[in-house]
Order: C-alpha cells, then structure tokens, then sequence
C-alpha cells in the first residue's frame, strides 16, 4: 500500500511539474502588451512601424513568448528596465515571425545585457604554437551554453536609425540571434535547420558564390550591401547577410537576388514590404569561389 501510495504521489508531481509549466505560458501568452510596451516597440523595432495587423499580432505573440521564457541579466552595473527586454525581445523575433511553429530559441536560457561594447578574454595560438592572451572588445556574442550577450547602446541605436541608402548597417541583436537559428541544425556554420538535402545544396550552391564574392570584396576594399566581417567565416556570413536581409533589403534583393530568394525561403517573410525602396548606387562586385 505504501508503495503504492509513493508511486502515485510520483506520477502526480510528474503531472504538476508538466502542467505548471503549461498553464503559465498560457496565461502569458493571453495578456495582451500595454500599451507603454506597444509603443517601445513602435520606437525601437523599425520594422515593426510598416508591418499589417497580421503580422503585428503574430510579433507581439512571440514577444511575450519571449519575455516569459528568457531571463534578462544586467551586467556591469546595468539595471534591466521594460524598454530593454522588450527592445532585444521584438528585434530577435523578428527573425521568427515567418516560422511555422510556436518555440523561440527553445535552447536559450538567458540574455545579458552590458551598458556598452564589453571586453572578453581571448587566447591565440599562432602556427608555431604560441599562446598570446589578449582582451577584445565585443558588442555582442552567441554562446552554445543558452546565453547571449549584447551591448544596450548598440541595440537600441539600431533600432531607431534612419535607414541610408550606402554602406553596411549593423544590428547586434539580429546578428547575434542568427547565430542561435544557425546552432539548431548541430553545429554553427552557416547553414541553419533547413528541412531538405535539396534545400541544403540550393543554400550551399548560393552561399558558397556570395561568401566568396564577399572576400573578394573585403581583399579589395570593395564596399557593397554586406559588412566585410560576413568574410570571417560561414557563420559570420549568414550573421551579416541576415542583418542586410532585414535592414537592407532592398539593396540586398538587387545585390545579391539568389541569395535574397534563399532567405525568403527560409525565413518566410520579406522585409521589402516594410521600408520604401532607397536610391541604389551601381554594383561593381566579382563573383568567385566556393563555399568553404
């Protein structure tokens, strides 16, 4: 009988724990944003100003998704205020707000947040295996353990500006959660859970052109649409591509159009609704390489 007993008070902690859980998303997800927090979004999400009801409603969604799911650190004596968590909130869900499912970043835990550009330890080893420890200055970082990291000053001016018509702009939160899209598929490459081997070779055929392209480019000193920091590597080239697709992507259609179609496909929706189409300037770029 004991046993018994013990058994059943098991299986119903088992059920609480699964229900609890549940049941508070639920109400989160039912508390429509005030509207102090509607107008945070509408100052600091630019995108969120031109998109149609539809697709304001499904944002806000995953907004309070977000909120509800993440953890906001304030590092380096930084208060976590409203307009913070719901800046980094709308700005990193915009990267979902075509997605089939509900989940958002199912693998993140929380979110620190530094007043500004902030230092990190880094040591390299050099081909004759010298170890140099050095501190770099960073405005935001992805990391495979649940945490991303991001410079207030640097979100929330990029969620304001005026969109120019020349040069690469730069959007740490998408950035930066780009790289948690890419880390889905196992491992952080470039090339994100895409669903098909079809898929994986129209995205590596398109990639691998623009990637090489792009350092091409930087080796020059070539300007265009994508920052030369995309030339890094993989990973840091659909980072870089993802913040032109969404800050640019007017440009970024008419620079790069296979590579504009690969992330209409991927992240179904298309910013160009979303901003009136700037003056673009000709585009001398070269086109070589491969995917690497």
């Amino acid at each position: 009988m004991e046993a018994l007993l013990t058994v059943s008070a098991l299986v119903a902690a088992g059920l609480l724990a699964w229900a609890v859980p549940r049941w508070r998303l639920r109400r989160a997800l039912a508390r429509p944003l005030a509207a102090t927090e509607l107008a945070i979004l509408e100052r600091n999400v630019d995108q969120y100003r031109a998109m149609d009801a539809g697709q304001r409603a499904r944002l806000e969604r995953l907004v309070r998704r977000f909120l509800h799911e993440k953890t906001f650190v304030g590092c380096a004596g930084l208060e976590i205020t409203e307009e913070m968590r719901l800046t980094i909130a709308g700005q990193a869900c915009l990267l979902l707000l075509g997605a089939r499912g509900e989940a958002v970043y199912p693998t993140l835990s929380a979110v620190l947040v530094y007043p500004g550009a902030f230092l990190v330890p880094r040591r390299q080893v050099d081909a004759a295996g010298v170890v140099t420890e050095e501190r770099q200055d960073l405005l935001g970082e992805s990391w495979g353990d649940g945490r991303v990291i991001l410079s207030w000053d640097h979100v929330r001016r990029a969620g304001m500006r005026e969109l120019p018509s020349h040069t690469p702009l730069h959007n740490v939160v998408l950035h930066e959660f780009a790289h948690q899209l890419d880390s889905e598929s196992g491992t952080t490459n470039g090339a994100p859970y895409l669903g098909s081997q079809e898929r994986y070779r129209s995205w590596s055929e398109v990639l691998s052109r623009d990637f090489a392209a792009l350092r091409h480019d930087a080796w020059f000193g070539h300007e265009g649409v994508l920052d030369h920091y995309g030339a890094t590597n993989p990973a840091e080239f659909f980072a870089v591509a993802t913040e032109a697709f969404f800050e640019q992507p007017h440009r970024l259609a008419v620079r790069h159009a296979a590579l504009y179609e690969e992330f209409l496909k991927y992240y179904r929706v298309d910013p160009r609704a979303w901003q009136a189409p700037p003056q673009l300037e000709p585009d001398y770029s070269v086109v070589y390489g491969q995917w690497q």
